[in-house]
C-alpha cells in the first residue's frame, strides 16, 4: 500500500496544479514536496482511521465467522504498510514460499523473540489465513490487538490452567479440521529475551497429531531490534521456512517425539541465521 499512496500523492500535485497553478509560482520549489508529503501522510492517516474503525467495535464474544474475509482483507492491506513505514526488511530463506499451498489449512510453528513476531509471520504468509494461539494476558493488556486476533480466528490460552489449555487445543483442532483457518503457535510459550530457543511445551503438538495437517516449521531472528531501530535506523529480520512436515511423516509419533524432532530442526536453523 505504501507504493500506492506514494503514487497517488505524486499524482495529486499536478492535479491540484490544474486548479491553482502552483507549479508556475516562485515558491513551487518548496511547496511541491510539502504537498507531496502532506498528501502521503493524509493517506496514511485515513488508512489508520479505517483500521481503527474496522476493529473498534468488535466484541470478543462475537462470532468469528462473521466478516472474516473483510477483516483479513484489512490486515492484508495494513501490514505491508506498517512494515514499510517501520523500515523493517524481512529476509526470507529456506523452503520456497510458492511451494506452500494457500488453499489448505496448515499448522505453523515458530520461535518467539518479540511481540512483533506474529506481524512478521503474517507478512510472510499473507494468504494462508493464519490464526494465532496467544497468551490470555493479551486479551486484557492489549484489547485492540485482542480484537484483531479474535476476528482472525485467534484463540487465547491459559498457560497456568491445564483444563482451559486443553479447551484451546480442542478449539484449534476444530479450526483445522473444519478448514476455517490455519493455526500458528509459539511452542516455547514465552518470548526469549536472549533470542535463544527455549524448551518446548510439547502438548501443543497434539493439535497437529489430531488434525493430521502439514506442519510448517519456521524460525526468525532480529525482531527484538524492531522497537529500537524502526523508522530512524531501520532493521532487518531474518526468517527461514525450515521444513514442511506432512502428516504421514509423523503419524506414528507422540507429542514429545514430534516436539523433539521439530526442536532440533529449529535449533539448527536458528544457529545458521545467527551466523549469517
Amino acid at each position: 500500500m505504501i507504493y500506492v499512496y506514494l503514487v497517488l500523492s505524486a499524482a495529486l500535485v499536478p492535479i491540484l496544479n490544474n486548479f491553482f497553478d502552483i507549479l508556475k509560482q516562485s515558491y513551487s520549489w518548496w511547496l511541491v514536496p510539502v504537498l507531496f508529503v502532506g498528501f502521503f501522510l493524509g493517506f496514511v492517516l485515513l488508512h489508520a482511521i479505517w483500521l481503527l474503525l474496522s476493529f473498534a467495535f468488535v466484541k470478543l464474544d462475537s462470532n468469528q465467522d462473521k466478516g472474516a474475509k473483510y477483516y483479513r482483507f484489512v490486515l492484508k492491506m495494513t501490514l505491508p504498510l506498517v512494515i514499510s513505514l517501520a523500515r523493517v526488511k524481512i529476509n526470507v530463506s529456506g523452503v520456497p514460499l510458492d511451494s506452500i499451498p494457500t488453499d489448505k489449512k496448515m499448522f505453523f510453528v515458530c520461535n518467539h523473540q518479540h511481540d512483533f513476531d506474529p506481524a512478521v509471520i503474517w507478512s510472510v504468509f499473507p494468504d494462508n489465513e493464519i490464526g494465532y494461539i496467544g497468551k490470555k494476558e493479551i486479551y486484557k493488556t492489549m484489547p485492540f490487538i485482542a480484537k484483531i486476533m479474535h476476528k482472525l480466528y485467534g484463540l487465547p490460552i491459559d498457560r497456568d490452567n491445564n483444563r482451559e489449555a486443553v479447551k484451546t487445543i480442542i478449539g484449534a483442532i476444530k479450526l483445522l479440521k473444519e478448514e476455517k483457518a490455519s493455526v500458528a503457535i509459539f511452542p516455547e510459550g514465552y518470548t526469549s529475551k536472549k533470542c535463544e530457543l527455549l524448551p518446548f511445551r510439547n502438548g501443543a503438538f497434539k493439535i497437529a497429531l489430531k488434525a493430521k495437517t502439514p506442519i510448517v516449521v519456521c524460525v526468525l531472528n532480529g525482531t527484538r531490534e524492531i522497537p529500537k531501530r524502526m523508522v530512524w535506523c531501520g532493521c532487518e529480520v531474518d526468517f527461514c521456512v525450515v521444513n514442511v512436515i506432512n502428516p504421514e511423516e509423523y503419524e506414528n509419533m507422540n507429542t514429545n517425539e514430534l516436539g523433539d524432532m521439530i526442536y532440533a530442526q529449529m535449533q539448527e536453523a536458528l544457529n545458521n541465521l545467527k551466523k549469517g
